[in-house]
């Protein structure tokens, strides 16, 4: 071999083992990019949205909206095409700013860029079709300022493309032909209020409704005006949305507030129903009166129909009760005074007293009549759960005695009462 050929041979060898380098360090930089988005997932994510991803954490039965269900490749928000697997940009956005109104957080509060780009990628693995599908991002063309023209033509194309149906004449709900549904999940969803843009979880500007006009929302009712609407009728659409929103509390004067709950109150009086299903959501009631298996996640059909055991040492073992209308275990016989009455006072049926706690009927002693008569009458909506519960179990007197004296005067660390997740068997 002569001197030349040598030093080609060397030279390709050198060159192919710095590129092996090259590759395997690339390779390693990724696959520890994964670990780090898997690590970060499993501490702050899998919560809600379960450790495969599915949507299925502890507590995602109780939320509202349900958590994403990320294996299916399918998100709401996002810059492609209605069907389209989301851009990497889109989800670091849904990770990095949160979602309005719901309980995803603004993780980039909490997380570095690298962090969340470690997520992402993460995130995608979760799903197949982000190994054989590449996002197909939409074309938006030149935005159209608003102007009392552009709001006219959007309204128009508003009644043309019959949006009043779900979101009202209004924009919030008035004469909707409906304005409740279901997600592709089975998810119960509700038609959003279009006058309150600061709710509007995809960006309330007047591109970000656009892009959702464009997009459409996978996985829900909201379709894809793509070749319903054109683009400018979209800008058009976008800008009369904007002109719908109402004035925010936060801006009221004294008198505007007044106004505005009053008129809140008013709509509360025609549908009791629905204000009292919003008070037992808010008030969490589902949370403590279902069923839960070992891991904790609420068993399905369960809720409001009791069944959680809390330890309150030394007092008991409590279990929640039955809030559904059936008539055998539930609240089916009890009377609307009865309800109320064990509601804000702790009597209950048989004249007995309950503890302030767990039932924290102390912070709800001061609800108006008018919603109390609201809860009620949800209450009598809930389909009946066939569901006995157990009396509570007490320690006995001098039991009971002997826990307080370790409690008062040996300074025991007793707790005073915990939330374990353990339901009582269904009957």
């Amino acid at each position: 071999m002569s001197y030349h050929q040598a030093r080609r041979t060397i030279f390709l060898v050198a060159s192919l083992l710095g590129t092996m380098v090259i590759l395997s360090s690339s390779y390693l930089s990724a696959q520890s990019s994964i670990e780090i988005g898997k690590g970060i997932y499993e501490q702050k994510c899998a919560m809600c949205h379960g450790k495969e991803g599915k949507g299925d954490g502890a507590p995602a039965a109780l939320l509202d909206p349900k958590p994403r269900d990320l294996t299916s490749g399918k998100y709401k928000f996002r810059s492609t095409e209605s069907g389209s697997i989301p851009t990497d940009d889109d989800i670091m956005k849904s990770v990095k700013s949160g979602l309005h109104g719901t309980s995803m957080p603004d993780w980039g509060a909490f997380l570095g860029e690298d962090s969340l780009r470690a997520v992402v990628q993460y995130i995608k693995m979760l799903s197949p079709r982000f190994t054989t599908e590449k996002p197909r991002t939409v074309t938006m063309g030149a935005a159209i300022p608003s102007s009392a023209s552009s709001i006219a033509t959007g309204k128009k194309v508003y009644e043309r493309l019959q949006c009043a149906a779900c979101h009202g004449t209004d924009g919030k709900g008035t004469n909707a032909v409906q304005a409740e549904f279901q997600d592709e999940w089975g998810n119960e969803l509700a038609a959003t209020n279009l006058t309150e843009p600061w709710i509007f979880r995809g960006g309330s500007t007047a591109r970000d409704i656009h892009l959702r006009f464009r997009t459409g929302l996978d996985g829900t009712p909201m379709p894809s005006y793509k070749g319903t609407a054109s683009d400018a009728e979209m800008w058009h659409l976008a800008n009369y949305v904007l002109s719908l929103a109402r004035k925010p509390v936060w801006t009221m004067n004294e008198q505007e507030l007044r106004s505005f709950y009053d008129e809140l109150d008013r709509k509360a009086k025609v549908n009791p129903v629905q204000r009292g299903k919003y008070l037992v959501e808010t008030m969490a009631c589902a949370s403590c009166h279902s069923q839960y298996r070992d891991d904790g996640t609420l068993i399905p059909g369960t809720q409001l129909s009791g069944g959680l055991t809390f330890e309150s040492y030394p007092y008991g073992a409590y279990v929640s009760r039955n809030l559904t209308s059936d008539k055998e275990t539930g609240l089916g016989e009890w009377t609307d005074e009865e309800i109320k009455r064990v509601l804000t006072t702790g009597i209950k049926r048989d004249g007995s007293k309950m503890l302030p706690f767990p039932m924290p009927w102390m912070a709800f002693s001061h609800l108006t009549e008018g919603d109390l008569n609201a809860i009620v009458t949800y209450l009598r909506t809930v389909p009946p759960v066939n569901h006995k519960i157990p009396d509570p179990q007490k320690l006995g007197f001098f039991a009971y005695l002997w826990g307080k004296f370790r409690v008062l005067i040996l300074k025991e660390q007793i707790p005073g009462h915990t939330y374990p997740m353990k339901s009582s068997a269904s009957n």
